[in-house]
């Protein structure tokens, strides 16, 4: 790259950026293995379409980061590599699934990793590890063949539900990477045709002043760790002194975790991971294994696309009055690693997924979201705060992240 640019050839708005790449995201002669032993070998033949973008701007694949399996659970372990660790608290995990992503842009690795979120997988580590990340609107970013190929068991599904989006220490970082990354494909149906200045925030930025803004620490009945309350608060007071309307609502969606896993393992090739693994004698654990082996029925299936459609309506309506919904990103911070979650918040017993309430519903909407750091702990542990935004208003959301920004001037690399 130093060599084209030293003799006058042009080169694409990424020449030169080094990006880490998700290892569910396929790299054409990259190891691309999900995070799984079932792909320990597998080198796919074509790019993502993610992949051919960032390489037409002329950005270097540097490496692959890891995830947990397939993307199963907001956590940096599997059973192939070493587990990521949070390099805030080398104790502590980054989150997940985009695990390796934001731990790499955290530690100054890299100032670009792509992330895949299903139900949060680049907010949760995004806010665990102190950087900006972004789910942007469903259709926005491309993916294929990640999510769209039948050849793939595992590494393909979720298909209502899954992102791909950008890792990076600030929303502008993001805004210039998704400049590359939203471009319609015909491989996947569902992409959308960029919109004219979408990632030029300026004029945006100055409107803000004008807008509504909603915001929960709860979301009516979620148990959140005490700082993470404080902290958000406390934003939501700084955001004051700017936005004059700042409401405490929430859209009253109620508690979706049946629902979630429900599509999850409707949109997973449960058959072809069970063959697969048959074929390699592996036998797959943890949530992943739970779906996989559970007896599914078509009346359960039913149950959570009305329900999904409830959760959209309703959300809709709350947008209809506010420009943006503003939580916590997750309910607590960092925790020891090789777990998946934290048994109890503030005495109170969870359940497994208990500290991670606030991720879903843009996954379900397909609303844009993204997570900005706002503090740290008394431990030092940073906290993030979650803006999702209405109906493809990607923009917004930047702006917003970049005014957040500008109250907290925080470090962007952990002090080790």
């Amino acid at each position: 790259m130093d060599r084209r640019i030293a003799a006058g050839e042009s080169v694409g708005p990424l020449a030169g950026v080094p990006v880490g790449v998700k290892d569910l995201i396929c790299t054409q002669g990259m190891r691309t293995t999900g995070g799984s032993v079932l792909y320990a070998d597998f080198i796919p033949d074509e790019d993502d379409v993610v992949v051919e973008l960032l390489r037409k701007a002329d950005a270097v694949i540097v490496g692959k980061t890891n995830a947990a399996e397939f993307g199963y659970g907001a956590i940096g372990h599997n059973d192939l590599f070493p587990t990521t660790r949070n390099p805030w608290n080398t104790a502590l995990t980054s989150g997940g699934s985009s695990a390796g992503s934001a731990a790499a842009v955290s530690a100054g690795m890299v100032p670009l990793a792509l992330g895949t979120d299903g139900g949060g997988s680049i907010r949760i580590p995004a806010s665990l590890s102190g950087v900006f990340g972004m789910k942007p609107s469903w259709g926005r970013v491309p993916l294929y063949p990640g999510c769209r190929d039948e050849r793939y068991p595992g590494l393909s599904g979720w298909e209502s539900l899954e992102h791909i989006g950008p890792i990076t220490h600030t929303a502008a970082d993001a805004a210039l990477a998704l400049s590359v990354l939203s471009q319609p494909s015909a491989r996947d149906r569902f992409s959308m045709p960029p919109t004219p200045d979408q990632w030029d925030l300026t004029q945006r930025l100055e409107s803000l002043s004008r807008c509504r803004v909603a915001f929960s620490v709860d979301l009516g009945s979620a148990l959140v760790d005490r700082e993470v309350r404080v902290a958000v608060e406390d934003a939501v007071r700084r955001l004051q002194g700017v936005i004059p309307e700042v409401d405490r609502a929430h859209p009253g969606t109620g508690s979706n975790e049946t629902t979630f896993e429900a599509i999850v393992a409707m949109e997973t090739d449960r058959s072809g991971l069970r063959a697969l693994a048959a074929s390699k004698g592996v036998a797959i654990k943890g949530w992943l294994g739970s779906i996989i082996e559970r007896q599914w029925t078509g009346d359960e299936f039913t149950a959570a696309i009305l329900d999904r459609k409830r959760i959209v309506n309703a959300t809709w309506r709350f947008m209809e009055n506010y420009d943006f919904f503003i939580t916590p990103t997750t309910a607590v911070p960092a925790f020891p690693i090789d777990s998946y979650g934290p048994e109890t918040i503030e005495g109170h017993e969870l359940p497994p997924s208990g500290w991670t309430p606030f991720s879903t519903l843009a996954n379900f909407t397909g609303l844009p979201a993204a997570s900005i750091p706002i503090g740290f702990t008394k431990q030092g542990l940073p906290i993030g705060i979650q803006v999702m935004g209405r109906h493809l208003d990607d923009q917004g959301v930047l702006a917003l992240a970049t005014l957040v920004e500008s109250l907290f001037p925080l470090p962007t690399r952990p002090p080790i």
